[in-house]
């Protein structure tokens, strides 16, 4: 225990009252903040010893007056125990309410949920994508019926939450609810969330997570082949919707960018590289890292054919992106169509451009990570597989380089 309390008595001269007597105040000194309150008594001041901080003599007045300083002195360190083996922060405002028996405020975990997710309501757009309110959303909605399903309430105080409790709704996420292992964590992440916010705040003192551990299992990302981007591309569509639609998701598999980035586009974010050619540079919204890509000749093409296009000239974009919903639905049409079996959405543009474009053309993975905007060259991993075929071309300049070396090494043997 680090913090010092300390405590002095001493008279207030300016508030005698009608029987010549001063009263006797008690100053207890926490972090440099004072708290000042009578302590009942009053006393002559002749009678007051101020560097004792006590009555002057043995009289029966000064012993039952230095009686109950002493057992107003004993309350204050009585308080200073609690505090310290109920494992709370001694500090000014905790000290003040276990002296004066009042009790904090009690804090119920949905309002704190609800509060956190008003707060990235408000910054969507900005700071946060509308997908992950919904995630938010979602994951109160569960965490309520939870409660319902397991305890019969609608709320909880926050200092209830623990390792159990936890388990528990792991528990009913995955039965209950149904809830897939990796869909399950990222639930209870969530709520990890709004629990991290409870500790940062000091309204929880132990970490109900300290224990708690999760996995989340590694998922097959599909991407497309070289010759399904090829029949994509090679299709001709008789709508013009599908058309412009096909378009914009070979952009993505030939830029790597995510729906939201695509869609952002501006002039702006087209700048000349470090090799004088065009490149793109944006931050991306998710994350906001930066990402700085060569524009490859697919995507500059694609390009140049909308920079005329209505939506792009009235809305300042560079593509005429429609919503990811429309995207993802009319992207199945366009699989239908071309006879992939692949559950084609927008996303699986951006693993296609992290294997097929790049990693299997001999661009480093550093580098892929680098054009993704990712930190962590984990995150590429994910995105980015090695195929069969690289392996391949990779052990054949091995193999070509040992085989020389075998040569090399038999004619200098003497038969």
């Amino acid at each position: 225990m680090t913090t010092k309390i300390s405590l002095i008595f001493y008279i207030r001269k300016s508030k005698i009252n009608a029987n010549g007597q001063v009263p006797i105040y008690q100053r207890i000194t926490i972090e440099g903040k004072r708290y000042e309150i009578s302590t009942g008594q009053f006393v002559e001041e002749a009678k007051w010893s101020s560097e004792a901080g006590r009555v002057k003599g043995n009289s029966e007045e000064a012993r039952s007056i230095n009686n109950r300083l002493d057992m107003v002195k004993s309350k204050v360190f009585d308080v200073e125990r609690r505090l310290f083996m109920s494992n709370t922060q001694i500090n000014f405002e905790n000290f003040k309410n276990e002296y004066l028996g009042k009790k904090e405020r009690e804090r119920t975990l949905i309002p704190i949920f609800i509060e956190h997710n008003r707060k990235i309501k408000e910054l969507v757009g900005s700071e946060y994508a509308l997908g992950t309110l919904e995630r938010y959303e979602t994951s109160l909605k569960h965490t309520k019926a939870f409660l319902q399903w397991k305890y019969n309430i609608s709320d909880i105080d926050i200092t209830k939450i623990d390792h159990a409790f936890i388990t528990e709704y792991e528990f009913y996420l995955r039965t209950e609810r149904k809830c897939a292992n990796n869909t399950a964590v990222k639930y209870i992440k969530n709520f990890h969330k709004i629990i991290n916010i409870c500790l940062a705040n000091g309204w929880l003192i132990k970490d109900p997570f300290a224990n708690y551990k999760s996995k989340v299992k590694e998922v097959i990302r599909e991407f497309l082949t070289e010759q399904e981007i090829q029949e994509i591309m090679n299709k001709e569509f008789v709508t013009e919707r599908l058309e412009q639609i096909r378009d914009i998701f070979v952009f993505s598999c030939f830029t790597g960018l995510a729906y939201i980035d695509v869609k952002q586009l501006t002039n702006n974010n087209i700048v000349l590289g470090i090799d004088g050619d065009k490149w793109i540079n944006k931050n991306r919204q998710k994350t906001d890292t930066n990402s700085k890509i060569p524009l490859l000749p697919t995507a500059q093409y694609i390009l140049d054919k909308y920079a005329e296009h209505p939506v792009c000239l009235n809305e300042g974009n560079l593509l005429p992106v429609p919503s990811n919903q429309k995207m993802n639905a009319y992207l199945k049409e366009i699989a239908d169509v071309c006879g992939i079996k692949k559950d084609l959405t927008f996303h699986m543009a951006r693993h296609t451009f992290a294997t097929t474009v790049t990693l299997s053309n001999g661009v480093p993975i550093e580098t892929v990570s680098k054009m993704l905007g990712h930190t962590n060259l984990k995150t590429t991993q994910h995105y980015a597989k090695i195929l069969d075929k690289k392996i391949s071309e990779d052990m054949q300049v091995l193999k070509s380089k040992f085989s020389n070396n075998l040569q090399t090494s038999s004619k200098s043997v003497n038969y």
